[in-house]
């Protein structure tokens, strides 16, 4: 059964473009959102080896020390000809100083050294997770399709935005307003980021 958030809640992220995107989805609900860093809360070491378990464990970390619900994303960036790299480890390539720019210029030398051939396929996962401090747990993950492209364009979004470019559309995420990236249809349809597609699932279980 799932349990229904009717009440603020911490996001548990020190990232400042995810915390922004949380309150733009949450925003339509009225729930208001407190980050872990505004609250002072450590960062807790992703020690999990899938999306899900690193979700899950910044999630009750959070609960648990700020006493109220909380949500956490592990999200990332897989390449196939990579074997899914960079994946869970997506924020460790960019460094303790969070340098993308760095990271997406050592995705694309790791496909050039593996002689990878075009177009390179990728795909973003977001693993989203709802936890209480009683460690009741809601879970949800989305997934978006699409090529990697290089140089980066835009400067829209964060991350490896610049270099993602999805399935069926001619601009990147990097090029995209934040509505066109992970704005909600109003008729219910699939939104575009993977982010969003995962946050669709947990506004109907738990908004």
């Amino acid at each position: 059964m799932h349990r229904k958030l009717t009440g603020p809640l911490v996001a548990a992220t020190h990232n400042a473009g995810k915390l922004r995107e949380f309150r733009e989805l949450l925003e339509p609900w009225r729930i208001a959102v407190v980050s872990a860093g505004d609250l002072g809360l450590p960062e807790p070491e992703e020690t999990g080896d899938t999306f899900e378990a690193n979700a899950k464990l910044k999630a009750f970390a959070a609960a648990r020390a700020a006493k109220m619900p909380a949500l956490a994303d592990d999200s990332g960036l897989c390449v196939e000809a990579l074997d899914g790299a960079p994946g869970i480890y997506s924020a460790r390539w960019a460094g303790g100083s969070k340098d993308f720019s760095a990271a997406m210029t050592r995705v694309q030398q790791e496909l050039l050294a593996v002689k990878a051939p075009r177009p390179w396929r990728a795909h973003f996962i977001s693993a989203l997770v709802i936890a209480w401090p009683d460690d009741h747990v809601e879970y949800f993950e989305g997934r978006v399709d699409g090529t990697l492209v290089f140089p980066p364009k835009g400067n829209n979004g964060f991350g490896y935005d610049p270099i993602f470019l999805p399935d069926g559309h001619s601009r990147g995420f990097g090029e995209m307003s934040a509505e066109e990236k992970h704005g909600i249809p109003a008729d219910g349809s699939l939104a575009l980021s993977h982010r969003a597609r995962a946050f669709q699932m947990l506004a109907r279980a738990c908004l």
